[in-house]
């Protein structure tokens, strides 16, 4: 069992290759599972190397989105992957400042007959 801060020293060229050497390893333990020659030490052996796979992925991608988001910080533009995800309807949705914009006929219409107001007796 490998340690995510163990793996955060590492390269990405050094992951992708450890990431290999896992995956072969997982599919030998599947074949021998299969086949039924792998006794129970080999079988409770896949669970560990999915987990290992797992943060190896988790490193890499911490380490990718890392070097993103350090290339984009004075672009005007964010890559897609780094931006916030929310729904798809938000994210189509106008910004506060197209939305409130009015136009130069609302604005005279607005100026020239304001809102009625009412002294009720009491």
């Amino acid at each position: 069992k490998i340690k995510a801060h163990e793996l955060r020293e590492k390269k990405t060229s050094d992951l992708l290759a450890q990431l290999d050497s896992f995956r072969t390893e997982l599919s030998q333990l599947r074949v021998s599972k299969v086949s039924g020659q792998g006794g129970p030490s080999k079988l409770s052996k896949i669970k560990v190397i999915r987990k290992s796979i797992a943060r190896v992925l988790t490193v890499y991608n911490e380490k990718r989105r890392a070097g993103l988001t350090k290339a984009s910080e004075k672009k005007k533009f964010i890559p897609l992957d780094l931006r916030a995800k929310k729904t798809r309807a938000i994210r189509r949705a106008l910004s506060d400042h197209w939305k409130y914009k009015k136009t130069l006929k609302q604005f005279k219409k607005e100026a020239n007959f304001p809102m009625r107001r009412y002294a009720l007796k009491a």
